[in-house]
């Protein structure tokens, strides 16, 4: 409920309603919603990023990876809804800067590792610098939620982060790396 309407939208009464449950219940576990908000975030943040690992584990090429790890994330967060992002942000903000702090970790260590290997089995070029590429791509996954800039009528959200991670890709590939790219573009059209 809090990634399809939003953490300050959805109140205790809608979730005991919703679990069928008395409000005094899910009290008995969370001391106040604040609790339950850091409770679901963590979650959820232990979710994706086992389900990350478990990616990983498979060994896929470095450019088939990063499009495994969009497709899980995307499903997982319910296509990326912006409300519950914007509301965590705004009414929830030591949570959200602790989850963001957690989020770049994890990020920064499974790309950089993706890049490494791209650059060893040779469809990344040498040449990049690893640091920077990093934190620029973290950068910009966040950057593109912001509706402002994105409008969900412009960019829905789906084609949005296919085209970003085509841009980043494009920007690190080598020859060899352009053709598995072309062909994942062609596989995901149809």
């Amino acid at each position: 409920m809090f990634l399809t309407l939003g953490f300050k939208s959805v109140t205790m009464d809608d979730l005991a309603s919703e679990m069928g449950i008395s409000k005094k219940t899910i009290y008995t576990h969370f001391q106040n919603k604040t609790k339950l908000v850091e409770a679901t975030t963590e979650y959820l943040f232990c979710k994706i990023n086992d389900g990350i690992n478990a990616i990983l584990k498979e060994k896929f090429d470095p450019i088939e990876e990063l499009y495994a790890i969009k497709a899980f994330v995307m499903h997982h967060l319910k296509n990326e809804k912006t409300a519950p992002l914007y509301q965590l942000q705004k009414y929830y903000p030591k949570i959200h800067e602790g989850l963001k702090g957690k989020q770049f970790d994890v990020f920064k260590e499974c790309v950089v590792d993706n890049l490494k290997r791209g650059i060893e089995t040779g469809v990344f070029r040498k040449n990049i610098d690893i640091e920077f590429i990093s934190r620029i791509y973290f950068i910009g996954t966040n950057g593109i939620k912001d509706k402002v800039l994105f409008p969900d009528q412009m960019f829905p959200v789906a084609k949005l982060m296919d085209n970003y991670l085509e841009y980043h890709i494009l920007g690190i590939t080598t020859e060899k790396g352009r053709t598995i790219l072309n062909h994942l573009i062609k596989e995901h059209q149809i």
